[in-house]
Order: C-alpha cells, then structure tokens, then sequence
C-alpha cells in the first residue's frame, strides 16, 4: 500500500511539471491525511530528492537524487506496462536470476528488476559481464508475448533497436549494432542485450531481457583487459549520464517497439535494425561451435538471423555466433 500511495505522489509531480502542489491536494488525490503526504515527502528527501516547500502553495520537486531509485524511476515514466512493477536493489548477483524467479512466481509483464550493481553480471555464452556499483544501468525486464518460442530472439533485436534511439535521443550520439545483441561506439563495446527464455514446447512463459549499459564509467575503472575494447556514454561525452532519464527512455522505446512488433510483425523491426548494423557489407568472421565462417554480412532475415555470402558465392544463415569483424 505504501508502494502504490508513493507512485501516486510520483504521478502528481510528474503531472504538475513545476507547480506547487499542495499538501491537502495531495492527501486528496493519493487518498490519505495531510500527515501522510508530510512523511511521504520526508522519506523522499532521505532517498536524495530535493523538495521545495512554500507556505500556502505547497510542494514541488527540483532536483532527483543521481543514485538511482525506484521512485526516481516511476517520475516522469512514460509507459503503461513497462517499469509499472520495479524490483530495485542495491547489490545483486545478477538481475537476470531475480527476474528468473519474479517470472516463475507470476510477476506481470512489464516488471522491471533494477541494480546498482551485480556482483557476477551475465553475457551471451556464459562470460561475465563487468557491472560497478552506480555507473550503469542494470536492468531485466520481464515480457510475456503471445508468441511461438522460435520467435523469441526476435526481441533481442527489438530491444538493441531500442536502446540505440534512447541513447540518440539523450545524447545525439548515434551508437551502432553488432549482431545479434552487442551495441558499439566506434568500435567499443558500450551495451550487451542477453535474452532468456522460459517456455514450453508450443507457447512462451516469459522473455527476460537483461539489459546492461556503460553509463557514467571512467577508462580507468575497467580492467586492463577491457580499456581496449570497452567504453561508455561518459567517456564518450565527456558528460556525467542521469541513469534514470536514460532508463525511463529506454522503456519507453522498448515497449513502443514490443508493440509495433506484436501488431506488425518483424519487418519494421528489421529494417530498423539494419540501418544501424555495423556489419552490413563487411567481411566478417563467425564463429560457431561447428567451425568459424568468412565471408560477407548481407542482412538479417525476416526472423532475424544473419545472412552471410561466403567467398564461393554461397548465402549462409547464422542463428548464434561471436562476430569479429
């Protein structure tokens, strides 16, 4: 209950722009005493809000806290499904395995788990993946299509799509995809897509997508191993990144594509996706469990797989692979 009186104050002050908002409005809107609101303000403030108090006129928020919260989330949210339900912690294993059991446990679509940090963030193929505490985004979002589970690696690419036009519109920069889920600036890996499935042998249970993104970390923070091949929207700006913009953006893209999807199919999609491929035309080098292929990038198909011409003129369909290129 505590939860849902705060997402209405949240819903009031990201409806009243800058206006004051008085301290009976809100009792009336959320439905609670005038005291309430006076507490619910003040535990606010401990989260890192700044509040402006004015006799006879009320409240309004001036400045979010830059450590990410959920209710710093929840203002300003632009979504109706997506980000409706957050599961926020400060340090996890991996928001991939909370997501996990939220699903198994019936948490709806759109439920978000969030992280300041993973202790043994996951990639694609089993490797880790490097998560600081407050720098980037860590999420899982949990989605429930009415889908055949072939079609589930579709949304991997639905998601990359999405969060390359959050970060344009935020930053105006223009990152690009490397198939299937890793997204670059200048050649440096900025964002992993890892997409799990949970699902039956005719109908899906649940799509988890984790999705992580450098945000606010220095070069130094990497390990040597990773400042050669690693970046991040700071050090590529040269500016210090409000996560939560950045997360509530990326919702907001990802669950109006989910829909243009679902009511269109792939081919909107795909041709999104292929005009931010970095591969498309290029001589690359796929690597299988069955052996590595050379040859040419031409496209993804209508389900999404990677369409590769060998050097004998052969068309190859890729579905998993390590892309060098």
């Amino acid at each position: 209950m505590q939860s849902e009186l705060r997402k209405r104050l949240l819903d009031a002050f990201t409806n009243s722009g800058d206006d004051f908002l008085s301290g009976q409005y809100l009792a009336d809107l959320i439905g609670c005493t005038r005291t309430a609101v006076w507490k619910h303000i003040e535990e606010l403030r401990k989260e890192g809000f700044e509040l402006e108090a004015v006799r006879r006129k009320g409240y309004r928020i001036v400045k979010v806290p830059e450590k990410i919260t959920e209710n710093e989330v929840r203002l300003g949210l632009m979504t109706k499904r997506l980000g409706q339900h957050i599961h926020y912690e400060e340090s996890v294993d991996s928001t991939q395995k909370i997501a996990l059991q939220l699903s198994l446990d019936g948490a709806p679509e759109g439920t978000v788990v969030i992280a300041e940090e993973q202790t043994n963030g996951r990639g694609r193929m089993a490797r880790t993946w490097f998560s600081p505490k407050y720098t980037g985004i860590w999420m899982s979002v949990i989605l429930r299509p009415q889908l055949l589970p072939h079609k589930a690696p579709q949304l991997t690419l639905v998601t990359a799509v999405a969060v390359v036009q959050a970060i344009e519109e935020l930053v105006s920069i223009k990152p690009q995809i490397k198939w299937p889920n890793d997204i670059l600036i200048d050649g440096k890996k900025m964002t992993g897509i890892l997409t799990e499935l949970q699902a039956e042998s005719d109908r899906i249970n649940s799509v988890i997508i984790g999705i992580g993104i450098n945000a606010n970390q220095e070069l130094e923070v990497y390990p040597e191993e990773l400042q050669s091949i690693a970046t991040s929207l700071r050090i590529e700006t040269g500016k210090t990144i409000n996560r939560a913009e950045l997360i509530k953006l990326v919702l907001a893209k990802i669950e109006h594509l989910y829909d243009v999807y679902l009511q269109e199919g792939f081919y909107p999609i795909k041709l999104l996706w292929e005009s931010y491929a970095v591969s498309i035309g290029k001589m690359i080098t796929a690597r299988m469990l069955q052996g590595n292929l050379y040859g040419k990038a031409l496209g993804i198909t209508d389900d999404g797989a990677l369409m590769m011409e060998d050097e004998l003129g052969k068309v190859h369909l890729v579905y998993s692979a390590d892309i060098e290129i």
